[in-house]
């Protein structure tokens, strides 16, 4: 599970201000599975933190999600609020990989699912930036991106 800030256009109408990454737009809330396919997907305005932001995607997607045990996250998920609400809702463990905490360099494969996920995405010209004006039609162009690169896999 991760989350992407994302630059708006001038046409976009919902868009928000992401402190840490100076950036004013809306932020894309991605669960994946081990392959790297969307499970959940939730967008909401850059000002959403990404705990807030996995937190209701979560609440809306429990019962798309009811299979999952545990849950991978970085260090921006830590907090006893977001482990309740991922117990609560989907009876799974949260596993948080902070980088601070690891005295070498060392590659988590398992971390490196979502952020491939982006980057397939990120090649669709459309979402590159976000262009459009309502939170939903970004959502669906997100699921139409994924379905064109599960269509090209097989």
């Amino acid at each position: 599970m991760d989350a992407q800030s994302v630059k708006n256009t001038a046409t976009a109408e919902n868009k928000g201000y992401d402190a840490g990454k100076k950036i004013s737009g809306i932020k894309r809330h991605l669960a994946v599975d081990m392959n790297g396919f969307p499970q959940a997907i939730h967008i909401t305005r850059a000002n959403v933190s990404d705990r807030d932001g996995a937190s209701a995607m979560i609440a809306l997607h429990a019962n798309d999600l009811r299979y999952v045990r545990n849950v991978l996250v970085d260090g921006g998920y830590s907090g006893v609020n977001f482990k309740l609400d991922v117990m609560n809702n989907l009876q799974a463990t949260v596993q948080v990989a902070k980088r601070n905490e690891l005295h070498k360099f060392e590659v988590l494969p398992q971390r490196w699912l979502v952020e491939r996920s982006f980057s397939w995405i990120e090649k669709c010209r459309r979402l590159w930036k976000n262009c459009e004006r309502q939170l939903h039609t970004s959502a669906t162009m997100m699921t139409l991106a994924f379905m064109s690169v599960l269509l090209r896999r097989f």
